[in-house]
């Protein structure tokens, strides 16, 4: 039984479309926290307030995200940035380092690293999931070959056990 107050429970497919709209929004912000100079707080801040859930045109609204989730990748991708950086450089061909990356997949590296060094979900969903999030910006493919081969070599890195 709900109180009135209480809002409705959600589903399971609710909660991972919140899951995946986080990591798309969370890959955003951090393109946007390096393109313009900007805190994780502030980023974080604009999201919550003009992007989850907001109305982009008359009758068509943003997803609503996970905020937790969100805030949690946004965060660990900042303060582990270097760690990430160095995961992904290593998981990379040696003439192409991340600062030679498209700054939207070095967004992409940084958040799905920041999942495999600070969260406990499972390599293989952060894997999938951001897979997906490089398809929904390139949706040619060929990113998101690379993208899963690169956060492949980045996951048997940071949680080898998983394998």
């Amino acid at each position: 039984m709900t109180t009135p107050d209480a809002p409705p429970a959600l589903s399971g497919n609710q909660k991972r479309r919140m899951k995946s709209a986080s990591r798309l929004y969370a890959v955003q912000a951090l393109y946007q926290m390096e393109a313009a100079g900007q805190t994780a707080e502030k980023v974080q801040s604009e999201f919550l307030d003009y992007r989850f859930g907001a109305e982009i045109e008359e009758g068509v609204e943003m997803l609503e995200g996970d905020i937790e989730l969100f805030g949690s990748i946004t965060s660990s991708a900042v303060n582990w940035q270097a760690k990430i950086d160095q995961m992904t450089d290593r998981a990379l061909v040696a003439k192409w380092p991340i600062a030679r990356i498209d700054p939207t997949l070095r967004a992409l590296f940084r958040a799905a690293g920041a999942e495999f060094v600070d969260s406990d979900a499972p390599p293989r969903v952060v894997i999938s999931e951001y897979v997906d999030v490089a398809r929904a910006f390139f949706p040619e493919g060929r990113e998101a070959k690379f993208v899963n081969a690169v956060l492949d070599h980045m996951a048997r890195e940071a949680k080898p056990e998983a394998f």
